[in-house]
């Protein structure tokens, strides 16, 4: 099997896998009554025990100041999306099948992004891409006016 297609297999099938997994835990565990502040802080409790394994079995400490600082801003901007949807979850009673497939439009902005910012744009079949792009904003169309 190539280097490309474990790739495809550890990012994107497994990731797809464990986040629907997630996001229905993440529909049961707003109805229970959980806060926000305590929901985000057993959730980095459970990702400091984890970082702190792989750290240890990996035996790579590696960090730089420039990764650190980006790290950072991933987890504040994660952070502030895990309670957006955690409220529209158990608050406002979202349904987990509609909420879902509309945050996930959010490859839209990391490819504008990928292709502006980090200068993919060179690398990828754009007619795909632009096919893609109008699945993905069809999907979420479709799934975002489902609701009865």
């Amino acid at each position: 099997m190539s280097k490309q297609s474990i790739a495809i297999l550890v990012g994107g099938l497994l990731p797809a896998l464990l986040y629907g997994v997630a996001g229905v835990l993440q529909k049961t565990a707003s109805k229970t009554g959980i806060g926000p502040g305590p929901y985000i802080l057993i959730i980095g409790v459970v990702a400091a025990i984890i970082g702190g394994i792989i750290t240890l079995v990996s035996l790579d400490t590696s960090v730089t100041w420039s990764g650190g600082v980006q790290t950072a801003g991933f987890a504040i901007l994660w952070s502030a999306a895990i309670v957006s949807i955690m409220l529209a979850l158990g608050r406002y009673a979202g349904p987990v099948s509609v909420i879902v497939p509309l945050y996930n439009m959010n490859t839209l902005i990391a490819v504008l992004l990928g292709l502006l910012v980090l200068g993919e744009w060179e690398g990828v079949n754009h007619w795909r891409l632009i096919a893609g792009a109008v699945l993905i904003v069809a999907g979420g169309a479709l799934a975002g006016t489902s609701v009865r």
